[in-house]
């Protein structure tokens, strides 16, 4: 069993950063594959990025490619998500996933309650 808690949203301009973390509890964080999700109101859940268990491998929604970073410390049982250049489209309710390493909900099995982030223009 994973819990997962999501922190570090809220309000920012146009073309500023935010970090968004998640810690999990649980002794077994370092076998899943992590990922961020995002959702607006009136929308599905839509994938973010994926890291794999080590780190070594990680994939981006074409959206946020090149922009967003995610990267993981196995050993503080947490996952990241680095957001840079953000803009209004990026704005939602983030969620830290935890299950197979993929860009589809059906893949991730551990859900967190979410945190919220918001561009303004």
């Amino acid at each position: 069993q994973v819990q997962l808690v999501e922190s570090g949203g809220g309000l920012v301009q146009a073309g500023g950063s935010l970090r968004l973390s998640c810690a999990a509890s649980g002794r077994t964080f370092s076998s899943y594959a992590m990922g961020w999700f995002r959702q607006v109101p009136g929308k599905e859940r839509e994938f973010v990025a994926s890291i794999n268990w080590s780190g070594g491998r990680t994939f981006y929604a074409g959206s946020v490619k090149g922009r967003f970073t995610i990267s993981r410390d196995n050993a503080k049982n947490t996952v990241y998500l680095q957001m840079n250049s953000l803009k209004s489209d990026d704005t939602g309710v983030y969620y830290c996933a935890g299950g197979n390493y993929g860009g589809s909900r059906s893949e991730y099995g551990y859900w967190g309650q979410g945190t919220q982030v918001t561009v303004s223009s």
